[in-house]
């Protein structure tokens, strides 16, 4: 018995030669390949996995789930990641600033309220987002605002805004009184 090696589509494909009493039999093992989206029981999107190369031609490559592992799809992959990479990194840069520029600011929103201190209606997400746009020239999105409750009360509330994953602004919203 012996090993060797194959290429096909620059992929490396092994093979196990057995000799039985003069006849040769060929058995195909495994292939490496890069999975183009996750696939149940087999990886994740990206990965590259050793699977058997029937599996491969006939179903992965045949369905174009997956490319060969090949060294200049492999450096597309790091290349993409890479680029991913940076993106999220300047992402998380622009979220920080704008971070610096909301927190501990105070907005105002003037608004209809009874004599007892209660607002009639609430102050919810949207009006928040106008008044930050009208106030501070700074467009916030209404997703990204996170209030447990809306506001019926005049007073001081604190909002929490999402601005990233793990990037978040503390805002101070004034609600007062329309004369």
């Amino acid at each position: 018995m012996y090993i060797t090696t194959l290429r096909k589509g620059g992929a490396k494909l092994f093979h196990i030669v057995l000799y039985c009493g003069g006849n040769c039999c060929k058995i195909k093992m495994k292939v490496k390949v890069i999975l183009k989206e996750t696939i149940k029981g087999v990886g994740k999107k990206d990965e590259i996995i050793e699977v058997k190369d029937g599996y491969a031609n006939n179903f992965l490559f045949a369905q174009k789930k997956a490319v060969p592992a090949t060294a200049e799809n492999i450096k597309k992959l790091k290349d993409r990641d890479e680029k991913i990479k940076r993106n999220h990194e300047n992402d998380v840069k622009k979220a920080q600033e704008l971070k610096e520029k909301l927190d501990s600011k105070e907005i105002c929103i003037k608004v209809k309220a009874g004599n007892n201190g209660k607002v009639f209606g609430s102050v919810g997400t949207k009006e928040i987002a106008d008044a930050i746009k009208e106030q501070l020239n700074i467009e916030v999105d209404k997703k990204k605002i996170s209030t447990d409750t809306r506001m019926k009360e005049l007073g001081l509330h604190k909002v929490e805004l999402k601005l990233y994953s793990d990037v978040k602004a503390v805002l101070k919203i004034k609600l007062e009184a329309q004369n």
